[in-house]
């Protein structure tokens, strides 16, 4: 067989063989700047002997025995980056590959820094050189180049002894368990999956609220099913601004509706702007115990903003100490509602492992149990019974 598997008996064969491994690496191609759901134009799969890419764009390929090799448990599956390459897969084959490691991840615990890209992460571990050249080649333009080929393969031909030396790393660290439960994060459909009742959360409502924060709601709504019925991008169907302006003037007829900026008559005059009226109406009649409730910002104590500067600095050491990357720690957010809040914060950084990392002292600081000082040139804990001694 050549590199590129075209036909669906190739793809049966080579993912047969990938069965009998403990895990394979794996990285996917796509194109997304037209369509909603990312379009799938190339799959690479690492295995011990060798490394294909799977044309998916080969005309009467059937996916098939890739998906089951996904979804086969008795099978790692390594990725780096993986979230867009899981949503890819959850979209096509309706589940998620399991169980998976993500490289990306499993750096970031492993003290490579925030988010570390491919290559320099796999420079750091094996020396290797790779030639991102073809990062933003078009990928559905056939035949393949022997460049896009190299480029492609290397994703996952590098990633294999990435990962082994990772993976080495977590079992000498005892920080396996860390990883497994981002893990079962990248796992569950519903980090992938958007409510279109919940859409309009992610537009900036600009103190939107009551009525009008309920025809937000509906017009929202409406374009998330219209962008997944077409496939095409939210900003394809309607612009964010074009909601927010329907939900201040909350059109009733064509003409209204026709005169929304960035809409048009034309969409007014068909069946979508059809619907799009009707679903403003439904947001619009919603009895007042429907309406959604305006997102509340917590109301911080003055002083917040000072003492999460100090959290920061008591973060930024910990994470050091630790080897860890701060971002997978605490957010920003994170550290000013412990600030705040204390205990009472719900947030990761005081649960599980990032507890024993950071939370614990992080409430110790903040009830004054410790403090923090200058011990050279790196900053240390200090505890409250030492400072009482030092002063006698």
């Amino acid at each position: 067989m050549s590199e590129v598997i075209t036909k669906t008996d190739e793809l049966r064969a080579f993912c047969e063989s990938l069965a009998d491994e403990s895990y394979v690496t794996v990285d996917t191609e796509f194109i997304r700047e037209s369509t909603f759901w990312p379009e799938l134009c190339l799959v690479q799969l690492g295995g011990t002997e060798q490394a294909k890419a799977v044309d998916t764009l080969a005309d009467g390929i059937d996916l098939k025995p890739l998906f089951e090799l996904m979804a086969n448990t008795k099978v790692l599956k390594v990725f780096h980056a993986a979230r867009q390459d899981l949503e890819i897969f959850l979209h096509l084959a309706g589940e998620l590959p399991r169980p998976i490691f993500d490289t990306q991840v499993a750096a970031m615990v492993c003290g490579f820094g925030d988010s570390v890209g491919y290559e320099n992460l796999i420079t750091k571990l094996t020396n290797a050189k790779i030639d991102k050249g073809s990062r933003f080649t078009d990928w559905k333009l056939r035949p393949l180049s022997d460049k896009q080929l190299k480029y492609a393969l290397a994703d996952v031909t590098h990633l294999r002894p990435a990962y082994e030396i990772l993976a080495g790393k977590l079992e000498l660290s005892g920080r396996q368990s860390w990883v497994k439960a981002e893990m079962e994060i990248l796992e569950d459909p519903k980090t992938y999956r958007v409510d279109p009742e919940d859409a309009y959360k992610r537009i900036k409502t600009r103190g939107a609220r009551g009525r009008q924060l309920s025809v937000l709601q509906a017009v929202a709504a409406w374009r998330e099913r219209e962008a997944h019925a077409r496939n095409l991008p939210r900003n394809r169907v309607l612009r964010d601004e074009a909601l927010l302006e329907i939900s201040h003037r909350m059109p009733k007829t064509v003409d209204d509706l026709a005169k929304t900026r960035g809409l048009g008559r034309r969409l007014a005059e068909g069946n979508a702007g059809d619907s799009l009226l009707k679903a403003i109406k439904k947001g619009a009649d919603a009895p007042k115990s429907e309406w959604p409730t305006p997102p509340v910002k917590p109301d911080l104590p003055p002083w917040t903003a000072a003492a999460a500067d100090l959290l920061k600095v008591l973060l930024k050491m910990k994470c050091a100490d630790a080897d860890v990357a701060t971002k997978l720690v605490a957010s920003a957010a994170d550290v000013e509602l412990i600030a705040a809040f204390g205990e009472e914060a719900d947030v990761p950084a005081i649960k599980g492992w990032r507890r024993s990392v950071f939370g614990d002292d992080a409430l110790r600081l903040r009830r004054g149990d410790i403090c923090l000082k200058l011990d050279g040139d790196r900053v240390a804990v200090v505890e409250k019974n030492q400072l009482s001694e030092a002063s006698d």
